[in-house]
């Protein structure tokens, strides 16, 4: 991390982790190639018109109106896209997705930073896609945080894709409402639809950090780094523990075929987002995760703490230390993806 180097007397930066565009209802309509237009996505209607969430030329002033210096940004309608069943569709609609929100992001330049949408179907397409959006200056990869039937992460399927994402420093990024769970379809209504907000996306999660430890990816590529977004974090260090217990209950007859310590992995490997989580901002005032866990604001989505973000940090995060707070709001996300500090927010 270089560029500008936040002083004493400066106000709380902050860089988001994870932020949103709205992109254009239209995008696919009229972007993908002729022959598969009549295969654009149907979108769902979305509230979250605030200013910047579309148009980049009002981003600045929306990042501003928060006290935001910087963001790394996720999409809204091309996270369903992860459950497209076609490979051909998806891959293109992906590289629709990728191509605009280059632009977008182009238009701030140094205070916006985008993952790119992969499709991980076809594993040389994947690996072209990934060179090409380093190439255009997106960070990281984003794939699917439920892969299909046929294609878990427990195969060796993704093997070179791991190794491409490794040796091109592109953290891989698994973000809620991606893939095949219950995010596919319209989400139930009633008190079912409180089951997919915190039992199923928890079990998601866990299923599939899971599969990155216990199945050893992280141990065969100990340069990828993966990075949980929106899944919160106070249940972290919880499965961690259980996991290093058992692990260690049952080696003699039952050995975990992994070098280290299920924990271990995360503390190498692993970050995650966090926006209004006062279980896990109680575990980092006590030391757990601090140099693993990146504060993010969700906009324009109705979970983000956007324009009231410093309360909110001040509520969560108050009476941590300096270097602790620096870590968790801006240095560990700028060290993930090597982002250069744009000057303080306030003053562009």
């Amino acid at each position: 991390m270089s560029g500008y180097v936040p002083q004493a007397n400066d106000p709380m930066y902050l860089l988001s982790s994870d932020s949103h565009v709205l992109e254009p209802r239209d995008l696919w309509e009229t972007r993908l190639p002729a022959n598969l237009r009549s295969f654009a996505p149907t979108l769902p209607m979305r509230s979250e018109d605030k200013p910047g969430a579309t148009d980049p030329a009002d981003r600045l002033q929306v990042m501003k109106d928060d006290g935001v210096s910087m963001e790394v940004l996720f999409p809204t309608y091309a996270l369903l896209q992860y459950g497209i069943e076609d490979p051909a569709i998806q891959e293109a609609c992906f590289r629709v997705y990728n191509d605009w929100i280059a632009e977008y992001c182009a238009a701030t330049p140094g205070r916006l930073f985008a993952i790119p949408c992969i499709s991980t179907y076809n594993i040389d397409n994947a690996i072209a896609e990934l060179t090409r959006c380093k190439e255009m200056g997106l960070i990281g990869a984003q794939t699917w945080h439920v892969p299909p039937v046929g294609l878990e992460y427990t195969t060796d399927h993704y093997e070179r894709f791991w190794a491409a994402a490794a040796e091109m420093d592109m953290p891989i990024n698994l973000h809620i409402l991606t893939g095949f769970s219950y995010t596919r379809s319209l989400r139930p209504k009633g008190l079912e639809h409180y089951r997919g907000s915190v039992e199923t996306k928890l079990n998601d999660a866990i299923h599939i950090l899971f599969e990155f430890i216990f199945y050893g990816v992280l141990d065969r590529h100990p340069g990828l780094k993966l990075s949980l977004v929106e899944f919160e974090i106070g249940w972290i260090p919880w499965i961690l523990q259980q996991w290093d217990y058992y692990s260690n209950r049952f080696s003699a007859n039952n050995r975990v075929p992994i070098e280290y310590k299920p924990s271990e992995y995360f503390d190498r490997q692993i970050f995650a987002s966090f926006i209004n989580d006062n279980v896990g901002t109680t575990m980092l005032k006590a030391g757990w995760g601090v140099d693993n866990c990146m504060w993010s604001n969700d906009f324009p989505h109705g979970n983000t703490s956007w324009p009231r973000s410093a309360e909110v940090i001040a509520k969560d995060l108050g009476g941590m230390s300096t270097e602790t707070e620096t870590k968790l709001l801006y240095k560990n996300c700028a060290d993930l993806y090597h982002l250069d500090l744009a000057t303080p927010i306030q003053n562009a």
